[in-house]
């Protein structure tokens, strides 16, 4: 059975850092890519970011670039996602997905993905 398991999530000021955590089991980093999405109250499902160990790719989202970083942890089979300088437009439920082929038009396509966590909540204060 595959599980993915999101931790890290909580209450932050603007300016703040959080680092999310999805643990996977049921499946290796080594054939999944994992992205990380988050919705927003009344939103659509976005991207944030994806890490694609065995092709060496990452992605992210215009809106996090610079200030979201991922990494993965293939020992752990573990994938983080570190957040720097969060703005409230960050608010929201963070979760990540497995996704078993990823490309540039497809990391941020929620119907691509295989398998979810059930999410992490991230709430950034003025």
């Amino acid at each position: 059975e595959v599980q993915l398991v999101e931790s890290g999530g909580g209450l932050v000021q603007a300016g703040g850092s959080l680092r999310l955590s999805c643990a996977a089991s049921g499946l290796t980093l080594d054939d999944y890519a994992i992205g990380w999405f988050r919705q927003a109250p009344g939103k659509e499902r976005e991207g944030v970011s994806c890490h694609d160990t065995s092709y060496d790719q990452i992605f992210y989202a215009d809106s996090v670039k610079e200030r979201f970083t991922i990494s993965s942890d293939n020992a752990k089979n573990t994938v983080y996602l570190q957040m720097n300088n969060l703005k409230p437009e960050d608010t929201g439920v963070y979760y990540c997905g497995a996704i078993y082929v990823v490309d540039a038009s497809t990391w941020s396509k929620i119907s691509h993905y295989d398998y979810w966590g059930q999410g992490t909540q991230v709430t950034v204060s003025s």
